[in-house]
């Protein structure tokens, strides 16, 4: 590399830095396809939220707890990716390309994803979720970007550090703002016209402050940064997170639901300790989640010639493609399964044991791979196709 000419060396540069983005990105993507696969076989085996210690599957507990670094990591890396977008572009641009992108996610959400479940729920439901979520938070941050970078460091800290404060807020459906609070931060159903209803699994604050940190991390990813002090920053940032994490879990007076100790049963005891409240995500939830993402995104920088940063960066390149296509594909399978073989389990098909969940878990990465790989050159391939950015 020392050879190189210093334009290409700072392609490599470039490409180096955002390869760990796109590497991250498509990690949590691969992590979040065990969840939604317990949710299409398993989701007979209730799981509370945060999870029941005593009663919990061991690898449940512990599965939930590792894809739990899915939506937090996935949200900043928006909002970094916003910033990056945005030294390339004006003000205006950023802030077009954030509405439309939001508002299509937010009728993505609607109108695609919820359908796919229509007929396996008992009430046509709309699932506000993490796409819903993103898409509002990309809307707001279209706002919160101009803002000085103190003042949005500032609104990120303290919406996520002090937004359990409000937990004890809650909101009947008699008030009229009861909706207005389920969609910000009270996680609820409400009823909507003609028989639906809307269920708020993602309240919007803490995440309102994701995003924005991520936004506010921007400048430590620009060509001109020294990688090693990037490294160093991120590094700092991630082990302190965790530590702040641990310290606080182990006082346990604030940031969560209490953990407890289960008698004569240290796995369940570390489940306990490790299992935090996702809906919306607790203090404690989103520390370690995210200081575990600044430490990988160090990890990745340094092995980005690595095979596995390759494969991950084509996941993460063309996220919104793989997240629809393995959602449609696992909603085909479902559907096959249960015309083929029948109900056994009520009206649905599940399996009777979770490790199944394990087996498809490998089995489903490769033949997802193959059509992302096609989608993600697509989208290098052709810049000049504009729709293709937003996916």
């Amino acid at each position: 590399m020392a050879d190189l000419p210093a334009r290409d060396l700072g392609q490599v540069k470039v490409k180096t830095r955002l390869a760990n983005i796109d590497a991250l990105r498509g990690f949590v993507m691969v992590l979040m396809l065990l969840d939604h696969l317990r949710e299409t076989w398993f989701v007979n085996y209730a799981v509370a939220d945060p999870i029941d210690a005593t009663t919990v599957i061991p690898a449940i507990g512990f599965a939930r707890f590792i894809v739990s670094f899915c939506a937090p990591i996935f949200v900043a890396l928006t909002g970094l990716g916003v910033y990056l977008y945005s030294t390339n572009h004006t003000v205006q641009e950023t802030t077009s390309y954030l509405f439309k992108r939001g508002l299509l996610l937010i009728a993505i959400e609607l109108l695609f994803l919820s359908p796919l479940y229509w007929g396996i729920v008992p009430q046509p439901t709309f699932w506000l979720q993490v796409i819903w979520a993103i898409g509002l938070s990309m809307i707001a941050l279209a706002g919160l970007m101009r803002l000085p970078r103190p003042a949005l460091i500032a609104f990120g800290v303290i919406v996520v550090c002090l937004h359990n404060l409000l937990d004890p807020i809650r909101l009947t459906a008699d008030n009229p703002l009861f909706p207005l609070w389920a969609i910000v931060h009270q996680r609820d159903v409400f009823d909507l016209p003609f028989g639906f209803v809307a269920k708020t699994t993602y309240p919007i604050l803490p995440w309102l402050g994701v995003i924005a940190l991520g936004f506010a991390i921007g400048p430590w990813f620009r060509p001109d940064t020294d990688p090693a002090d990037r490294h160093r920053k991120l590094m700092t940032l991630g082990l302190g997170m965790i530590a702040a994490f641990i310290l606080l879990r182990v006082l346990n007076v604030y940031g969560d639901k209490p953990w407890f100790v289960v008698e004569g049963d240290p796995v369940r005891t570390v489940i306990s300790f490790i299992s935090m409240t996702k809906y919306p995500p607790s203090l404690l939830f989103l520390l370690p989640t995210l200081g575990g993402g600044a430490l990988l995104l160090v990890l990745f920088e340094k092995i980005n010639d690595s095979r596995l940063v390759a494969a991950l960066a084509v996941f993460g390149g063309a996220p919104m493609f793989f997240y629809i296509l393995h959602l449609v594909v696992l909603r085909i399978l479902y559907h096959s399964a249960l015309a083929i073989y029948g109900p056994n389990n009520g009206s649905a098909y599940m399996f009777d044991n979770y490790h199944w969940v394990l087996v498809w878990y490998p089995l489903m990465i490769v033949p997802l791979y193959i059509p992302t790989v096609w989608y993600s050159r697509l989208k290098r391939r052709r810049r000049d196709i504009t729709w293709l950015k937003y996916f």
